[in-house]
């Protein structure tokens, strides 16, 4: 069977339709039937918890780096984002009359709106918010690059970890106080008047890209050297691995999707507060993709949205007045399903486009045997020689 020609980020055609079918499917029949919280609580912020957790499954998962940093950079992007879309929202706009499509009556049934509006959007500040945004993912993995290289990955997995945690304090102190260098940022009162621009066609496309570029890199040889290094670093060495490039490059990419996340934090709920950032946050990706399976991205996806919904569910479906109750539940089933099942929801089990791919078998050229012949007359004694010479 022929692949087919047209693949982008090495999925086929099939792939995307399939992308733009969820999409129309969640944007369309999904959305509306829920409230304006559910919709923030359960889909948007959840994609954007996704995409954190993935970043840091690559650093803990899948090169065994136990970090607790993620949320230091998640601050730096949602800060940095916030800041450049904070002095240039207000001065471009483009907007773009698209079309408006009624729906008929039969249809509304399964779409409950009465018109659909395409392609109606404003240019300027999309293309505003997507720039500030990568900004804010790039810079958070220079930092992770320029701290991580130098000071970080030279340390042991146990001092790793306490390093990063003490990264992400740090991060929220310079929060705390950064009024008198910043005065935007308002320090410790909490950022106001970024504009909100946040919708769930962003946090899907994100979460999409971040899911098909992490899958990409885990599959191919730069994946196979950050896993080589979580199952045996000093066997990777000796296979000739350099193992402090491929820490390396596993925490700034990790790094990068933490602050991209963080930009898309800062436009959801246009407002900053630096309590947010504290290190007692940054537990949370960690016992999702703990709760999900370590190096397992369909656990990671499932158990985001499953951590989204029971706990912010819990705030409706507990009785009033007990709805700080779910953070004493939540620990408990948490425990219990580590309890049961400590390899995690999904274990090593990969759904869909995300198994591994089934590389073809080489087979080796067998060359033939080509029988040598004795040239003619030797081995035979020639007339007149004497055979035991």
């Amino acid at each position: 069977m022929t692949k087919s020609r047209f693949r982008f980020l090495g999925q086929s055609w099939l792939f995307w339709v399939g992308v733009c079918v969820v999409f129309l499917v969640v944007q369309w029949v999904l959305m509306p039937r829920m409230t304006e919280f559910r919709r923030t609580a359960w889909v948007i912020f959840p994609c954007i918890m996704a995409i954190i957790c993935l970043g840091l499954n690559l650093i803990y998962g899948f090169n065994g780096q136990f970090s607790l940093g993620q949320w230091g950079f998640y601050g730096i992007g949602a800060y940095t984002a916030a800041l450049i879309t904070y002095h240039w929202a207000a001065r471009i706009s483009y907007p773009i009359q698209g079309i408006v499509l009624r729906i008929p009556p039969l249809l509304q049934k399964l779409i409950p709106m009465a018109q659909v509006e395409l392609f109606h959007f404003d240019a300027g500040k999309s293309a505003l918010l997507f720039v500030a945004v990568l900004i804010g993912a790039v810079f958070a993995a220079i930092i992770s690059l320029a701290f991580g290289y130098i000071v970080l990955l030279r340390l042991g997995s146990d001092y790793f970890g306490i390093a990063t945690l003490g990264f992400t304090i740090m991060i929220q102190v310079l929060i705390i106080n950064s009024d008198q260098v910043i005065p935007e940022t308002k320090g410790a009162r909490g950022m106001v008047g970024i504009p909100q621009m946040t919708s769930f066609f962003w946090t899907f496309i994100f979460l999409i890209l971040t899911i098909v570029i992490v899958r990409n890199i885990l599959y191919s040889s730069v994946g196979r050297a950050i896993v080589s290094v979580r199952e045996d670093e000093v066997a990777a060495q000796a296979m000739g691995i350099d193992t402090l490039k491929y820490k390396t490059i596993s925490f700034v990419i990790g790094s990068f999707l933490a602050g991209l996340a963080g930009g898309l934090y800062a436009h959801l709920y246009a407002f900053l507060s630096p309590g947010y950032f504290s290190f007692v946050r940054s537990f949370d990706p960690l016992i999702i993709i703990v709760f999900g399976g370590l190096g397992n991205m369909t656990g990671t996806l499932l158990a985001t949205f499953l951590w989204a919904i029971s706990l912010e569910g819990m705030r409706i479906w507990l009785p009033q007045g007990f709805e700080a109750w779910r953070f004493v539940v939540y620990p408990i089933a948490l425990l219990l399903i580590m309890l049961l099942r400590p390899q995690g929801l999904m274990g090593r089990v990969e759904l869909g486009f995300l198994r591994a791919p089934k590389w073809p078998l080489r087979v080796a050229p067998v060359q033939e045997m080509k029988p040598q012949v004795a040239p003619a007359g030797a081995g035979n004694p020639q007339p007149g020689e004497d055979k035991l010479s």
